[in-house]
């Protein structure tokens, strides 16, 4: 009898042990679980809400950061709130439908420029030679090899103003051509109808945001010129933006945000061909459609790629007031920018 006492002391004391290390083990486990899902701190995520990445044609640095965990890093989860064309994005931000918009800087100036409120924090594509912002085509027998002979012709460009339509006026100009608005009748398609309207002969030359390799490489297309033989490697700006109410919010959700970009910039031009291959399977993309892409080192915003917009948007007639690079920009969120 006293030897069956003893043995039942002994199991119930086992059990007490066994649940006294499993709930140890548990709390513990809980512990690492919270700490991991805000970069190591015991805080939530903060959500930023962006335009779901849509036609896209080079790796995506919003679906990079998040694949590869750098907006995680930094305790910070995006929410992608659906499609926002391009010329509705500086609005969308400013009515705060969504947090941070990224198109090409000219969008950031005229917006600006008209009174909205919102200030660019972080640098995204640059064009270099090889893989520029914009790409304007002819067909192979096009009797259009020059500037000149662009005057009176049809060009077909996704949107009208901005980089679609001023840089085949900066080129012309460039290349002789005085008022060269006039001169040129710029027809209005989606880019994914540019093409077959080449082809066709509705337009004599179709404006692309794609890798000129890739353009070629279809056949029967050559390439008249690019952003690069107008403004060089400071055109191509495309840098992400806040509202002006939300920096002064939550400075340091910009703060963390910029470091998580600028890190995927210089991880998406180390690893090109890792980059498209996140982007395509992420976006779900045709691989083919996809070009790679040159990001600003450590995300800086050189004010260079402000200026020659500024210049540029006030010389046609797109802006009516001085806007200086000072009210476009900053750096000052940028752990590389000190």
């Amino acid at each position: 009898m006293k030897k069956r006492l003893v043995n039942r002391l002994k199991t119930a004391g086992l059990i007490l042990m066994l649940t006294l290390v499993g709930l140890l083990l548990f709390g513990c486990g809980k512990k690492e679980e919270k700490q991991s899902n805000a970069a190591g701190t015991d805080k939530p995520f903060d959500i930023i809400r962006v335009a779901t990445p849509t036609d896209v044609t080079r790796p995506d640095i919003y679906l990079l950061a998040d694949e590869l965990g750098f907006f995680a890093e930094q305790g910070i989860k995006l929410e992608f709130a659906g499609t926002v064309p391009s010329p509705q994005l500086v609005a969308s931000v400013v009515a705060g439908k969504i947090d941070v918009g990224a198109a090409h800087i000219n969008r950031t100036i005229a917006g600006i420029s008209a009174g909205a409120k919102v200030k660019a924090v972080v640098a995204g594509t640059e064009t270099t030679q090889e893989i520029p912002h914009m790409v304007y085509v002819t067909l192979d027998n096009s009797p259009i090899k020059s500037a000149q002979d662009m005057v009176g012709k049809k060009i077909g460009i996704p949107t009208i103003g901005g980089c679609n339509e001023y840089t085949p006026y900066g080129y012309m100009k460039k290349n002789g051509i005085a008022d060269p608005k006039g001169k040129i009748e710029v027809i209005v398609m989606p880019e994914s109808n540019l093409e077959q309207a080449l082809r066709q002969g509705d337009i004599d030359i179709a404006g692309f945001h794609k890798n000129p390799n890739f353009l070629l490489a279809r056949g029967g297309m050559k390439v008249l010129f690019t952003d690069y033989d107008v403004f060089g490697g400071v055109g191509g700006g495309t840098p992400f933006y806040f509202s002006e109410k939300f920096i002064k919010e939550k400075p340091d959700v910009v703060r963390r945000f910029v470091a998580a970009v600028a890190k995927a910039n210089n991880w998406a031009d180390a690893n090109q061909q890792a980059a498209i291959d996140i982007t395509v399977r992420r976006a779900n993309a045709e691989p083919k459609m996809l070009r790679t892409g040159y990001f600003a080192p450590d995300g800086i915003i050189k004010p260079e790629t402000v200026q020659v917009w500024i210049d540029f948007l006030k010389e046609f007639g797109e802006i009516k007031t001085d806007v200086k690079p000072e009210q476009i920009f900053t750096n000052e969120f940028n752990p590389y920018g000190k």
